[in-house]
């Protein structure tokens, strides 16, 4: 079984995936970090140097890769659910779980997390704030098509969030 983690930027998903993986004794994985990885690049240079088209085409590779694999959390990118073809790969390997938040929750992660900076570009030009309500905005269909279980994290430690996730795991009969 393959459990996909879904949601925007600073939704928890890397720690989340590790605390899931750890509680449920699988393996995880984050794919922004084999993409950088494989690039020998941080995400924001693939932006600048390349393109959104091609870090969204080495996206897709790593995701089609993971999501055929065995006993693993993967943790994507905030933009992973864009491709049909990913969506389609996630919810064929497994649960994917989409961790939502609200704006100023997103938006607070975001500005406290010192690595973004310097890894992600900024997608619209936009204050933080405003980048995270009209990109999340233009995104929800996405994220409502991949997911087959939401957990909201505003309020919950990330331990909590791993920790429902599981609990809704359980409900649906999934086999830990």
């Amino acid at each position: 079984m393959v459990i996909t983690l879904v949601g925007y930027r600073g939704s928890g998903k890397t720690t989340v995936a590790r605390l899931l993986a750890t509680a449920l004794n699988l393996s995880w994985i984050d794919s922004d970090d084999v993409i950088e990885e494989r690039a020998g690049r941080s995400i924001r240079e693939i932006f600048a140097e390349d393109g959104e088209g091609e870090f969204r085409r080495l996206e897709q590779a790593v995701i089609q890769e993971m999501s055929s694999q065995e006993s693993l959390v993967i943790a994507t990118g905030g933009g992973a659910i864009l491709a049909e073809e990913n969506r389609r790969c996630m919810k064929a390997a497994g649960p994917v779980v989409w961790l939502q938040a609200s704006v100023a929750n997103l938006a607070e992660r975001i500005q406290q997390d010192e690595t973004t900076g310097d890894r992600r570009p900024s997608l619209t030009g936009q204050s933080v704030a405003e980048e995270v309500e009209s990109v999340l905005a233009s995104r929800l269909t996405q994220y409502q098509d991949a997911a087959t279980l939401v957990v909201n994290t505003d309020g919950l430690s990330l331990q909590q969030v791993a920790d429902e996730i599981r609990r809704q795991l359980l409900a649906t009969g999934e086999s830990l």
